[in-house]
């Protein structure tokens, strides 16, 4: 073994035992969900999803119920995700968890992935056209290069 060999970072395992997925609701991150819920089942490894809940200190200061409008995104989301784990009790079966971060899509699931110590990250492709030009939440982890990212679309 080579010292550049010897001092790689391994679980000891065969494929992920995490998976990532950031959902916000919109179409991308539902099919992302979906791709990743398949990931999980064949690889039979946690699917971590994952709901970022924005900050948005102009909404607040505006007097807008910022915090709950997020939360009830968030508990939309878990019933969504819920009843199609239930449509498919039987036939396929995943196991799930849904978490909740606080703070910009980017910097949430950076934190989601390590704090759930993350094999694999899975996002939507960016629906907001300003990302071509400022760089999408996927484009910035990928270069981030902590986990393999997968995009889609």
């Amino acid at each position: 073994m080579t010292e550049q060999h010897a001092h790689r970072f391994e679980r000891g395992t065969d494929g992920p035992k995490v998976i990532v997925v950031g959902v916000d609701g919109s179409e991308s991150s539902l099919r992302a969900a979906a791709y990743a819920g398949g990931l999980a089942r064949r690889q039979r490894a946690l699917l971590a999803v994952v709901y970022v809940q924005p900050v948005l200190v102009a909404g607040a200061a505006l007097g807008a119920p910022v915090a709950e409008t997020t939360d009830e995104i968030a508990e939309d989301l878990v019933a969504q995700i819920r009843e199609a784990a239930e449509r498919l009790k039987g036939i396929f079966e995943v196991h799930w968890e849904f978490h909740t971060f606080r703070g910009d899509p980017y910097n949430g699931l950076v934190t989601a992935a390590d704090e759930l110590k993350a094999d694999a990250v899975v996002v939507g492709a960016s629906e907001q056209a300003g990302h071509r030009i400022v760089g999408s939440v996927a484009v910035r982890l990928v270069k981030a290069g902590r986990w393999p990212v997968t995009v889609v679309p």
